[in-house]
């Protein structure tokens, strides 16, 4: 059973759940995934378009592009200090075919497993303000280095990581898992530095 709070799951196998379960159809918009996260989820929305980049899904073209453009969003607003995220019309309206879905969840449902019994609430002074903004501006850098990722074959999972990676931190009030992401993030900007500049 998902555990859920005000601001949306509060693990990475409750995400899954409710990614899985979002929207009555056979197609799943963005917009069916943001009513059913929570709009006030901010961990839970920036750890959904990393989870979305590192699945399989994250492999058709543009889709990758998509998802850096909502993490760029909902970063923008964080360092607004805005309680709820807004997306524009034009990205909730993308969507995916629910089997897609389906099968994306099911390939990251073990490993999530596995992640939510190393995170914990620790540290937790790094997951809340001030150090929120410092997250929401990397996570900004990271969305705007995706795009020309998406032309070096799995170069794009490296900022993917440290996005979800920011996410789980949130969620979990995990500081540790926020320094992890840090160095991922680190790690990200020296391989675009390295491979496409």
């Amino acid at each position: 059973m998902a555990v859920t709070s005000e601001t949306g799951p509060e693990t990475l196998e409750g995400t899954l759940d409710t990614m899985e379960a979002a929207g009555e159809k056979d197609v799943v918009s963005l917009d069916d995934v943001r009513v059913s996260i929570g709009q006030k989820a901010f961990g839970p929305m920036l750890l959904f378009p990393g989870l979305v980049m590192l699945s399989p899904v994250g492999g058709v073209p543009g889709v990758p592009t998509a998802m850096a453009l909502m993490v760029l969003l909902v970063s923008v607003q964080m360092l607004a200090g805005m309680e709820e995220f807004w997306l524009p019309r034009f990205l909730r309206q993308r969507s995916v075919q629910r089997s897609r879905l389906t099968k994306a969840v099911r390939y990251l449902r073990k490993p999530a497993r596995f992640i939510d019994k190393i995170f914990r609430q620790r540290l937790n002074r790094l997951t809340q303000k001030p150090f929120t903004y410092l997250i929401a501006a990397t996570c900004a850098l990271l969305s705007l280095m995706t795009p020309p990722l998406e032309l070096v074959p799995f170069a794009g999972a490296a900022p993917a990581s440290a996005i979800t990676a920011f996410g789980l931190a949130i969620m979990a009030n995990d500081g540790l898992a926020a320094i992890v992401a840090f160095a991922a993030a680190g790690a990200s900007f020296y391989l675009v530095g390295t491979t496409v500049l």
